[in-house]
Formats: C-alpha cells, sequence, structure tokens
C-alpha cells in the first residue's frame, strides 16, 4: 500500500526554465547557448554544477547566489513557474487520503518559498539545507523516512533524474515515481534505469492519483 507521496521540487513541481535563463544573464551568455551546454553535460553523465565551470572556471554557486541576493537578483520562483497540473494534482491526491510532503535539494531561501506555496497543500517541507543533507546522499532519503509517518514501503518518492531522485530512493526502501519532464529525464528517459528503476513511469503528476489508487487495490 502506498500511503504517502513524497516530491522533489525542480523540474518535478517547478519548472526551472525561467530560473536558469536568469543564471546565463548572469553568466552573460546568451540562453539557447547555456541551455544547448546543460544538455551535454547531463548527456555525458556529469553534475549539473559543470555547466557553470564550463562558462566560468572556478565558478562557486553558493558564493554567486549570494552576490545575486545583494544585487537584489536573488533565486526566485512561484505561482507561475508551478507545472500546470501540480495544484489539481496535489488536491487529488490529498482527497484520496494519501499524506503529502515535499522534499528537494533546495536553499535555506527557496524553503521559505515553498512554505509560501504549499503550506496548504501538503503536510511537511523539508529541503537539504534543513536537513544539511543533499541528495542522492543516503542520509537526505533517512530523514524523509524519519518524519514521513508510514514505512519505506509504504512511501512513493516522486521526481525526475534517476541519479539523485529514483535510485537512492529505492536503495532507501521506498516506491518512486519518474516524471518525464525537465532536461534530466528528456535526455535519460530511454536509458535503461530509467525504464526499470521507477515503480511508475508519468508525463504528468495528474497520472499518480489513479495509478496509486489501482496499485493499492491490488494489494489488498
Amino acid at each position: 500500500m502506498i500511503r504517502a507521496v513524497v516530491f522533489d521540487v525542480g523540474e518535478c513541481l517547478v519548472d526551472e526554465t525561467r530560473e536558469y535563463g536568469t543564471w546565463a544573464d548572469w553568466l552573460g551568455v546568451p540562453r539557447h547557448t547555456f541551455a544547448a551546454m546543460f544538455g551535454a553535460v547531463i548527456a555525458q553523465g556529469r553534475d549539473y554544477r559543470d555547466v557553470f565551470q564550463e562558462f566560468q572556471p572556478g565558478f562557486d554557486l553558493h558564493a554567486e547566489r549570494e552576490r545575486r541576493a545583494a544585487a537584489g537578483q536573488p533565486e526566485h520562483f512561484g505561482e507561475d513557474d508551478l507545472y500546470p497540473e501540480v495544484r489539481d494534482a496535489l488536491h487529488a491526491l490529498r482527497a484520496d487520503g494519501l499524506w503529502l510532503g515535499i522534499a528537494g535539494n533546495q536553499t535555506v531561501r527557496a524553503g521559505r518559498i515553498l512554505r509560501e506555496l504549499f503550506t496548504k497543500d501538503v503536510d511537511l517541507i523539508g529541503t537539504s539545507d534543513d536537513w544539511g543533507a543533499s541528495k542522492p546522499d543516503p542520509a537526505f532519503f533517512h530523514r524523509v523516512a524519519d518524519v514521513v509517518p508510514a514505512e519505506p514501503g509504504e512511501i512513493l518518492y516522486v521526481g525526475d533524474r534517476v541519479d539523485n531522485d529514483i535510485a537512492p530512493a529505492r536503495k532507501a526502501g521506498m516506491l518512486t515515481a519518474l516524471v518525464r519532464r525537465g532536461p534530466w529525464a528528456t535526455i535519460l528517459w530511454r536509458t535503461e534505469a530509467a525504464e526499470k528503476l521507477p515503480t511508475f513511469r508519468v508525463e504528468s503528476l495528474a497520472e499518480l492519483s489513479p495509478l496509486i489508487a489501482n496499485f493499492n487495490e491490488q494489494g489488498r
């Protein structure tokens, strides 16, 4: 039985197109060039932070985030950056009686924004900065298991990345759903890991409610 659903943030709930565009602007790089390099780095299996190094060797992401904030250009996302079905999907899952959470690799600043957007829709919001552990570190998923009122095998973790979301959540004993959007899922959708590791593969979060209902019915 699936009793709880926990969502990643970027490219799961939040469309990061605008945010990465502002990083290209900050670096003084054409947005299409930045996006092309981003895709190349992912296809090569490298850390996405290498993208910044390609344009500015020695780039310190944490320090640059603070510089942006000091310059009045902090990282930001809002209601308009949510994928269009997010609200309805959360409402449907809540109506199904499922416990809902949000947990991702996010800054303290992003955590505040998430709480402004979703406090009324979910039972818990946790970030890597809150917990002192980042995906794919097993400690992050152990923390998820600690705060969710269900056994690991009753938790469905939903994300867009096999390496950061699906594989480590599965190793922690959770069920998983891979959503096909954003650069990681789009580029790696047809890889063996993306096809075999997730419990569910979905094009939209709207698919989760009926899939979970069917899964739970079969498990009765």
